[in-house]
């Protein structure tokens, strides 16, 4: 019983001093802190490393941000880019035009209003691909006016653009 008890103790032993050889070699390798202060100036580092990568990560979003921003803008200046008057650089034949009645062919301008008349599926333009015309936005149809597309409010008649000579 006596040599049991004793091989027990010596095993428990061997056991603990290889647990303070390895912290001991661990230390004296360097992978461990010497004092405190080391320790203190490795988690300030991981701290600044941590928040120049959140201060690189931050200007990254302000940068797409302003391109995205960049982007918008000019898209609403194509939106915009409609001419109030242009002239044709091509002509185009559509046919003999003839006014509504009771109306004679007028040169229209940007701000004034067209007739409903005109508004009519006999002078709406709905092929405006056939004519090299970009398609209207929402809420706007091409008109013909004699020789000349008008770029008009569907619901007031509000004329946007006016494409002069655009037909034969």
């Amino acid at each position: 019983m006596k040599k049991v008890l004793t091989a027990a103790i010596a095993a428990t032993l061997a056991v603990g001093s290889m647990g303070l050889a390895t912290a001991a070699s661990a230390q004296s390798r360097g992978y461990a802190p010497q004092n405190r202060y080391e320790q203190s100036q490795d988690r300030r580092d991981d701290r600044n490393d941590r928040r120049e990568y959140r201060q690189d990560s931050r200007d990254d979003r302000r940068d797409d941000r302003h391109d995205r921003r960049d982007d918008r803008r000019d898209y609403r200046q194509d939106q915009r880019a409609y001419g109030r008057w242009q002239q044709s650089e091509r002509r185009y034949h559509a046919g003999r035009y003839q006014a509504p009645r009771g109306y004679q062919y007028q040169q229209w301008s940007y701000g004034q209003r067209m007739p409903s008349y005109y508004r009519s599926s006999n002078y709406v333009v709905n092929d405006y691909n056939r004519y090299g015309l970009r398609a209207p936005p929402r809420g706007y149809q091409y008109v013909r006016s004699g020789d000349d597309v008008v770029l008009a409010a569907i619901a007031g008649g509000l004329i946007t653009a006016v494409i002069a000579g655009l037909f034969n």
